[in-house]
């Protein structure tokens, strides 16, 4: 992924220097339970811990002449041990290092994803407690509908991001798995008891079977969940993105001191950050498709799968890593105009109240569609002359007949609106 979208902490785990650091981590921890089990000298393995390291632009050179990364790793490590680095990757065969290492990086990833989730949350639910009862208007189709609660916006992105964050947390636990079986998977040349000495070490799971490598389900589920994540992350960043339209500007993305929104207008404020968020789960949903057809490997193995991992899954954790960071600082910086959402719920003289005089209306007039019709007739009128809706209902001779001047005050009350939020928020948030 390119500098831009790359934050160091994520961006260290991708690197070559880290890269080969696991998959040194492997071989020594795969010598280790070897040597304890001996499989090879006790003598050796000290050899091994005490002087193993590579060189990144050794490996380099020595892939040029070889053409095969893991050769010229083991190659460097050979460099620096000496004659026990015959014990070195024993029994192993390429894909036992590079799967339980990849295991490792994910796992790594997945843990820095999961605590900006976290991070998110919290800042979501803060939001939802102190726009619990703020009203706003509902929109359906894009059009006024009946109004709302801020909170309630903001309790729908906590539960949406509550499950993709277990998604994602069942699909980083179901890859974290490594594998020490051998060419072809069936551990020929060497016993299940050192592969799963190995992944207990590092924290791995052991994937029960596997052929020469770990089945790419796994991976593909792991992507998917990212894809996931950060579809949720657009569907937050679209609602930002519409209520900070001029005519609506309901709520908007902070702007720093010294920003500018356009290089020719400088009246500009735009939702830059919510367009790169939807920008990002657009790529994000782009890996899943190689991911899934990287599943069907030929027997129990080819290498098809390997190039295109090689950028869908650093990029994926950097996209997704640097997504949820923007979207905290979208969350940190919210402006929310309650003056502006109150004027849109009273748009045309309180036109999104229809529902609740359609109801006051149904029983003294005894037909639902009756009463449907009479104020219908004063909303269409009210939407199209630029009329004020309660004004109109106030002197349609037919709706007075039913109900009382206070009555139909009641039913532009926004206290019916609120009344049930607790209850929501006591399921949502527990208080």
């Amino acid at each position: 992924m390119i500098e831009r979208y790359t934050l160091p902490e994520m961006g260290s785990i991708w690197t070559d220097q880290n890269k080969y650091a696991t998959w040194l981590k492997v071989e020594v921890e795969a010598s280790r339970a070897m040597a304890r089990s001996k499989v090879i000298p006790a003598a050796a393995f000290k050899v091994i811990e005490k002087k193993a390291d590579f060189d990144v632009d050794r490996i380099n050179e020595i892939e040029l002449e070889v053409n095969h990364d893991v050769i010229a790793f083991l190659t460097s490590v050979a460099e620096y041990v000496g004659e026990e680095a015959k014990y070195i990757h024993f029994g192993l065969t390429s894909s036992d290092v590079l799967d339980t290492a990849l295991a490792l990086q994910m796992k790594q990833a997945a843990a820095l994803i999961d605590k900006k989730i976290d991070i998110a949350l919290r800042q979501i639910k803060k939001l939802a407690k102190a726009y619990k009862s703020t009203p706003c208007i509902g929109r359906t189709h894009g059009v006024l509908a009946e109004p709302t609660t801020v909170g309630l916006k903001f309790a729908v992105w906590y539960t949406a991001l509550k499950r993709r964050r277990e998604t994602f947390k069942v699909a980083a636990k179901n890859v974290s798995v490594g594998m020490i079986s051998g060419a072809v998977g069936n551990y020929a040349n060497i016993d299940p008891k050192i592969e799963a000495a190995v992944c207990k070490s590092l924290g791995l799971g052991v994937a029960e079977v596997s052929t020469q490598v770990v089945q790419r389900d796994r991976h593909a589920e792991f992507i998917s969940a990212i894809a996931l994540l950060g579809s949720s992350l657009e569907q937050f960043a679209t609602e930002v993105r519409n209520l900070q339209r001029t005519e609506i500007n309901e709520m908007c993305e902070g702007f720093a001191k010294g920003q500018k929104g356009s290089s020719a207008m400088p009246h500009k404020k735009n939702p830059i950050t919510a367009e790169r968020i939807t920008g990002i789960a657009r790529l994000l949903r782009g890996y899943t498709i190689p991911a899934m057809e990287n599943i069907p490997l030929w027997h129990e193995r080819d290498i098809a799968h390997s190039s295109v991992e090689r950028i869908i899954i650093p990029d994926s954790t950097i996209l997704i890593d640097y997504g949820l960071q923007k979207f905290i600082g979208l969350l940190n910086g919210l402006v929310i105009n309650e003056k502006r959402m109150l004027e849109n719920i009273f748009y045309g003289g309180g036109l999104v109240f229809s529902q609740r005089l359609l109801l006051k209306l149904t029983e003294p007039i005894g037909s639902r569609e009756k009463a449907y019709r009479l104020v219908q007739k004063s909303a269409m009128k009210a939407a199209s002359s630029g009329g004020m809706f309660r004004d109109l209902v106030t002197k349609d001779k037919e709706i007075r007949k039913y109900l009382k001047l206070t009555e139909i005050d009641k039913c532009f009350d926004l206290s019916y609106y609120t009344t049930n939020v607790n209850k929501i928020f006591k399921r949502v948030f527990g208080s």
